[in-house]
Order: structure tokens, then C-alpha cells, then sequence
């Protein structure tokens, strides 16, 4: 095995001992004494490759991000070309996703928020960057950053252990979230003006 390879599958196992650690014991007891009886590298070794315990959180956190950033891409690409939304429906089928994940990708997001908080502004860009694009596609733009934001909610609620929704609701709400006719009609039924009851009059 050449020297990038066993790097990379190095840095791979640690980032793996690093949620391992997280999830078992808390963010609090992410060290590199921890991490090296957790992935059988030594410390020196860890220290190759991260520094301080902030690089250990913005491997993990990129190493999410990759994942997810990948998903999406494969997901869009994989969608009929008549799809209206292609850009929305990959987001929301990503945050679905990333419900699958363990819930130590979320105690990494608070010991990261802990550390370094400017850890986050890479996502908070990507974000950007995505609801630019949700919002160039949609007819419209406001229902559209509903559906995301509403994913959003889904996703960071379960992560974090506070949903009240079995895995079978909380998939049933995704489904609806994706179900384009569904939002569609929302959209066209007409607005009553001010003081006028609907039907009133017709």
C-alpha cells in the first residue's frame, strides 16, 4: 500500500474512533489519548494528521459534508429531466438522509459550535449556495423554501433526540414534503380577498 493510501485510510479509521467516542461518551472526552485506544493509532500518528482536536471536528464535520454533498448529486442526477424542482427534492431527500445517520454527527455539530463556531461557516455558504438555487427554479420561491426549511426541521429534530415522530411518520412527512402535485395544488387554490368569505357571492 503506497503512503497516500494508508494516510487516507488513517485519516479514515480516526474520523470512524472519533464518532465511535462522541457518540459513546460525549464530545466532551474527544482527546487524542481516546482517540488513539479507540482506533489503534498512535498518538504521534493522530497527530500527522490533525493537529489540535479543532482539526479533529472539521474532518469529521467535512467528512459529513462530503457524504451528503455527494448524495445529492447522485440523487438529482438520477431524476427525470421534466422534473419542476430537481434542486429542492435532492435537498429534502439529502435531510432525509441524514436522519439515517448516527445522532453523534450531531454531538459533533455542537462540540464543533463549542470549539470554533466559525467551524460551521463552510455549511452555512453550502446553504446559501442551495437556497439561491431553490429559489431561482421555483414558481414559488416562498412555498419552496417551506418545503426545505420544513426538512430541515425533520432532520435536526431527530438528530438531536427531541422528535416526537416514529421513523414511519417522520418518513410519511418527507414523502409529502417531496410530493410535488401535492404542494402544487396548495399553490393554485385561489386567495379570498380581504373581508370576503370564499364562496360567498359566487
Amino acid at each position: 500500500m503506497d503512503n497516500p493510501s494508508r494516510s487516507e485510510r488513517s485519516r479514515n479509521a480516526a474520523i470512524q474512533a472519533a464518532l465511535t467516542i462522541i457518540a459513546r461518551d460525549g464530545p466532551g472526552k474527544l482527546t487524542f489519548e481516546a482517540l488513539s485506544r479507540e482506533s489503534g493509532i498512535s498518538k504521534g500518528g493522530l497527530m500527522h494528521q490533525f493537529r489540535t482536536k479543532v482539526d479533529v471536528l472539521k474532518a469529521l464535520l467535512q467528512h459529513q459534508s462530503d457524504h451528503l454533498e455527494k448524495f445529492s448529486q447522485d440523487y438529482q442526477a438520477a431524476l427525470a429531466p421534466a422534473k419542476a424542482e430537481p434542486a429542492l427534492a435532492a435537498q429534502i431527500a439529502t435531510l432525509r438522509e441524514a436522519t439515517a445517520q448516527s445522532q453523534s454527527v450531531a454531538l459533533a455539530i455542537v462540540a464543533a459550535l463549542i470549539e470554533a463556531p466559525d467551524l460551521l461557516e463552510g455549511n452555512r455558504e453550502l446553504a446559501a449556495r442551495h437556497a439561491k438555487t431553490i429559489q431561482a427554479e421555483a414558481a414559488d420561491p416562498d412555498l419552496s423554501m417551506l418545503r426545505w426549511e420544513a426538512a430541515l426541521g425533520l432532520t435536526l429534530s431527530q438528530l438531536f433526540g427531541i422528535s416526537p415522530l416514529s421513523e414511519k411518520e417522520r418518513d410519511r412527512l418527507f414523502e409529502c414534503l417531496l410530493d410535488d402535485e401535492r404542494w402544487t395544488a396548495h399553490a393554485a387554490v385561489p386567495k379570498a380577498p380581504r373581508g370576503r368569505k370564499p364562496g360567498v357571492g359566487d
